[in-house]
Formats: C-alpha cells, structure tokens, sequence
C-alpha cells in the first residue's frame, strides 16, 4: 500500500490506474477507522480494482464549541487496518495541503436538503462536508465512491451534489454497521462514559419501536415520532436533539408513511452527540 500526503501524487496514481483499465473504488474517511469503515474498504475492494482511502479530519464541518481537537486521531492504527484490509493507497493530506489559502472563499452549499435537521443543528456542517468531499473527487476523479448509511443525510446530500454538479462519481451506500447491542459505530463512542455508552442504546431501541410501529400497519409519522421520542426520553442520561421521520431522498418531514421513509434520531450522552437511522416501511 502507498502512502500519499500530497494531491498531485494521488491524482497521477488515480489517473494511471484507469489508463491501466482499472477502475477506482474511494471511501473517505476521517480516520479512527472501525467496522463500518473497514465494511466500506472491504466492499471497494470487491467492486474496484484499485482502492483509495482518504484520511482527514475536515475541519470546515465543525463549528464552534465541537470536538475538532479532540476528534480520536491514530493513523498508524489506520494505516495497519488499511493494509490488512487491501487498500492500495492511503491519501493523508494535511490541512494546508488541502486548504493551502487557508479556509477557502468558495465553498459547496448543500442547498435545502442541507438546512434541516443535521444542517439545522450544526450549522455549516453540511457546506463544509459537501466542500471536501468535492475536492476529494475531484483529485481522485472518476471513481465509485462509498460512503455509509449511518450518515443517511449527508449520504443524500453527497448523492444531490455529484449529480446536480456532474461530478464524474458513482455514490455507493453501505449500510450501517452496528455493535453487538445494535448501537451504531461510531467513531465518537470512544468519548462514552461506561453509563453513557450503555444509555445510547435507546436510540437504537427508538428506532425498532418505530419499526415495529410501521410493521404492524402504522401510518401516522406522527404517532411514529412521539414513540422514539419516549423511548429516548425515558433514559435519562439522553438529551434529545430530533426525532423526525422523512422523506428519504428530500429529507423533507412526511405526514404519513407511504412506500418507503426514513427515521432519524439525534441525542446527546454526556458531551457526545450521536445520530442514528432506520428506514419505515408500512404494511
């Protein structure tokens, strides 16, 4: 595997591996790899010939007060999982390499499906989220890029942006990988307390009694909405941020599920904040 620090390097090693006929399997990162990660690299490595990961902790998606400092960095760790998992090169930029005027005057707005929710709650993520990524793809340039479901809003709004900007990217989703008692991975559950981490578990809990609700033939996104509510305001470590229940490519809030939707919830556990989602579908 080879280590590439600076862009211009990576985009000849890009460029090369498809004059060769291979194709380039991206999954960006911001490193402190776990399973859902690793789930990414391995599925890159099944559907591209050459697989590239970046690493990179971005600061234009924190705002002020949150965890850029202390976000869990260890790219030696990193790097080993890469290898073992077969990626063929690790892209660890550093901020100057990738912002060399420093905060940049242009940047990416993720338009209406980045003001809700996620984008309501942390202001300017989403911008800042839609900013790298665009600059990731356009030094990797054509590829599969994969990226997970756990982060199903800024999914959505990666998958608005390559196609209204035609950026040259196919967007593959893997689905969320979870702990053994359903809590998403996380790279931020490390911050848990041994009662926050086991407080967290109401919003995997949340989300199958919202499941079960749809299962069974409820249609109310209200009734489904006040069910996750209670089980999350029913621990008493957890700090509710939202509940909601969307339309899935629009974000937008639904009345009622028809078809297919999306639950999302987002609370607080101590100092860290974590999301979580599932899809509804009504019988």
């Amino acid at each position: 595997m080879d280590v590439i620090r600076r862009r211009e390097p990576l985009r000849d090693a890009c460029d090369d591996a498809r004059l060769e006929g291979r194709t380039v399997g991206f999954v960006p990162t911001m490193g402190s790899l776990h399973e859902g990660h690793l789930s990414l690299v391995r599925k890159a490595r099944r559907e591209a010939e050459t697989v590239v990961v970046s690493i990179f902790v971005n600061p234009l998606q924190f705002g002020p007060g949150e965890d850029l400092e202390a976000y869990p960095r260890d790219p030696q760790r990193d790097l080993r999982l890469l290898e073992e998992f077969g990626a063929d090169l690790a892209f660890l930029p550093s901020v100057e390499e990738m912002y060399p005027d420093g905060r940049p005057l242009v940047t990416v707005d993720p338009g209406p499906l980045g003001g809700v929710l996620e984008g309501a709650s942390r202001p300017g993520h989403l911008r800042g989220v839609c900013t790298v990524v665009a600059k990731l793809l356009g030094v990797v340039g054509p590829c599969r890029a994969y990226f997970g479901e756990k982060d199903a809003q800024q999914l959505a709004v990666i998958r608005r942006m390559v196609e209204d900007l035609d950026l040259p990217a196919s967007v593959l989703a893997g689905e969320t990988v979870r702990e053994p008692d359903g809590v998403a991975m996380s790279s931020r559950n490390v911050y848990l307390s041994d009662e926050e981490r086991e407080a967290a578990r109401a919003l995997p809990r949340a989300l199958a009694a919202a499941a079960a609700l749809a299962d069974g033939g409820e249609v109310s996104a209200d009734v489904l909405r006040a069910e996750m509510a209670k089980h999350i305001g029913a621990e008493p470590l957890a700090e509710l941020d939202y509940v909601a229940v969307v339309d899935d490519a629009t974000f937008q809030e639904v009345e009622k599920v028809d078809g297919t939707v999306r639950a999302l919830v987002a609370a607080r556990f101590g100092s860290t904040r974590l999301i979580d989602n599932a899809r509804l579908v009504a019988r």
